[in-house]
């Protein structure tokens, strides 16, 4: 089934993304789900980036993604809102958390994560449990994995 307008669900933001082909391809699994992306800048490449074009195709559609000029302008506008930060020192497993419709997640940089200050201003803060070996994950997969958990949630897939 195709599915062309955006559901009445979570959002999806991504903090100064800094590689261009896993942003694409969180463009292309929103666009997929009909899940509005957000984008903190500055990011580490400019959309005309032929990585960038490569993986996002013809799935790049502005009318579902919403740019903020720094993360100051984006909290601005999320004031009352809750924002879900996914992070490797998150607590809470994204499995026994509570998503709710209107809940932004945010996903840090592919390299650094969010800064500290940033942190401090979030208080649900969300990991993927995984193998004590590994770093991390994908961002891109990650994205997937608890945005369909999410939206499971409040059954909207």
């Amino acid at each position: 089934m195709t599915q062309n307008s955006t559901i009445s669900g979570p959002k999806i933001a991504l903090y100064e993304p800094d590689i261009p082909q896993n942003t694409a391809a969180i463009i292309r699994t929103c666009a997929c789900l009909g899940v509005k992306l957000e984008i903190i800048e500055p990011c580490g490449f400019l959309l005309s980036d032929k990585r960038f074009r490569r993986v996002v195709m013809d799935y790049m559609n502005f009318e579902q993604i919403e740019f903020y000029q720094s993360s100051e302008k984006f909290f601005e506008k999320k004031q009352n809102q809750r924002i879900v930060l996914m992070t490797t020192k998150g607590s809470i497993s994204y499995t026994k958390f509570k998503f709710k419709s209107d809940d932004t997640i945010l996903f840090g940089r592919e390299s650094a994560g969010v800064p500290e200050k940033v942190h401090k201003l979030i208080e649900d803060r969300l990991k993927i449990p995984m193998n004590h070996n590994v770093r991390s994950l994908n961002i891109a997969s990650s994205v997937a994995i608890v945005l369909a958990e999410s939206l499971r949630q409040i059954k909207l897939i």
